[in-house]
């Protein structure tokens, strides 16, 4: 079960922090992972990390401005979003692989069987 929390209205260059909290099935994840969804576009990646390396990997749209970490003794990752701008407006969500996930299918929402159920961030111009 993932939970995601955090999101809200914020004014552009402002910054918001999502939380993800894992628990049951996916309580042994392999990798975890941030998508977002905006009105009448695609669900895109975010950023994602391994649960067990930390290594992580973000979009270019977001690199340099968000980072994405997580705490193993609370079962949770963070998506630290910085210099937030109108175009990040969308629902958010973390997603979660129990199987390994090789690097180049990171960014694909097919490699994640397990989803949250979103948390809306709007950000004003």
């Amino acid at each position: 079960q993932l939970q995601a929390s955090g999101g809200g209205l914020v004014q552009a260059g402002g910054s918001l922090r999502l939380s993800c909290e894992v628990s049951g099935r996916t309580g042994s994840s392999s990798v975890i992972g941030w998508f977002r969804q905006a009105p009448g576009k695609e669900r895109e990646f975010v950023a994602a990390i391994r649960w067990d390396t930390s290594v992580t990997v973000y979009a270019d749209a977001v690199k340099g401005r968000f980072t994405i970490s997580r705490d193993k003794a609370k079962n949770a990752v963070y998506l630290q979003m910085n210099s937030l701008k109108p175009e990040d407006t969308a629902v958010y969500y973390c997603a979660a692989s129990v199987s390994r996930v090789i690097q180049s299918a990171l960014k694909f929402a097919r490699a994640y069987p397990y989803w949250g159920q979103g948390t809306q961030v709007t950000v004003s111009s």
